[in-house]
């Protein structure tokens, strides 16, 4: 098992105006009706405690409500690159806010972990006044992201109200043993790494998961998701395993902007319609509706 010490493929190139890199096309190529945007929103005090609320409009009462953390090797990452999955899922139903949190080197775990708990609590909050339900607060990230979710969903200290579920996207869960200099200097000491792995802190009580990861993804091993998911079957915990073959690490994130949808689709990896079946089975457990939450 392997995770890259660095993934910053989502990262706009440095030399390339934002519209012309490709995270830049897909966000230029995301939904632009549907919702609404308020940017800048504080959960903190720190310049990187921010983040962005897309709003579904005309919304009704009590929208699931995502939180969404990307990835970046817990190194690099900012929220205004990842309007494209956001407004992808607003713009079928879903509240969804998309914070910064704190990255190395300015912080080691679980410094990330901490922000990304505030960033929750802030959520469940305002999630009433921005027009969703806090009963229905999902987390979903991808890559390093989705371990942030990962292991605020399992380790129970760090949110008072467990989410309703987590949706997660090539993610690293059971990655040891770290393989590079940076990875030991985020997560620290030997004898402390197993208290950062997300598949030690699974119990009966854990939230519902969607494990999706690609078959050809060399960043972060697919063998992360599947083993997190048998041990979740194993304590009796609802999981739901999507292994796409033609996907890698960022084409399955990808998946989810129009441009690419219909493509991935075509290939067996329907990210986005399983990402939001995941959602409204959710809201059915729990004794809602679909609230126009569609595919």
């Amino acid at each position: 098992m392997s995770y890259a010490a660095s993934d910053d493929s989502a990262a706009p190139a440095r030399w390339l105006p934002a519209w012309a890199t490709p995270i830049g096309l897909l966000n230029a190529l995301a939904p632009r009706g549907g919702f609404t945007e308020r940017l800048d929103l504080g959960y903190g005090p720190g310049a990187r405690h921010a983040l962005d609320a897309y709003l579904p409009a005309a919304p009704l009462p009590g929208r699931p409500v995502v939180v969404f953390f990307y990835g970046g090797g817990w190194e690099s990452g900012e929220r205004g690159w990842y309007r494209f999955v956001a407004a992808t899922l607003a713009a079928r139903g879903v509240l969804v806010l998309v914070p910064d949190y704190r990255l190395f080197p300015e912080v080691r775990f679980p410094a990330f972990l901490e922000d990304g708990a505030a960033a929750v609590g802030w959520a469940r909050a305002h999630a009433a006044a921005l027009g969703g339900n806090p009963g229905r607060l999902f987390l979903m990230g991808h890559s390093a992201g989705a371990y942030i979710a990962a292991m605020l969903a399992l380790q129970r200290h760090w949110l008072p109200v467990p989410p309703a579920g987590v949706i997660g996207l090539a993610g690293p869960y059971d990655f040891l043993p770290l393989h590079s200099d940076t990875l030991r200097a985020i997560f620290g000491p030997q004898d402390a790494l197993a208290a950062t792995q997300p598949i030690n802190f699974v119990t009966p009580n854990a939230p519902p998961m969607l494990l999706a990861t690609g078959l050809c993804d060399g960043v972060v091993r697919p063998g992360n998701s599947a083993r997190l998911a048998a041990r979740l079957r194993a304590s009796g915990v609802r999981v739901v395993e999507r292994r796409y073959g033609a996907m890698g690490h960022r084409t399955l994130l990808a998946a989810l902007a129009p441009p690419l949808r219909g493509p991935a689709r075509l290939l067996g990896a329907p990210v986005l319609r399983d990402c939001l079946g995941f959602i409204a089975a959710g809201c059915h457990r729990a004794g809602c509706h679909r609230d126009g939450v569609t595919d």
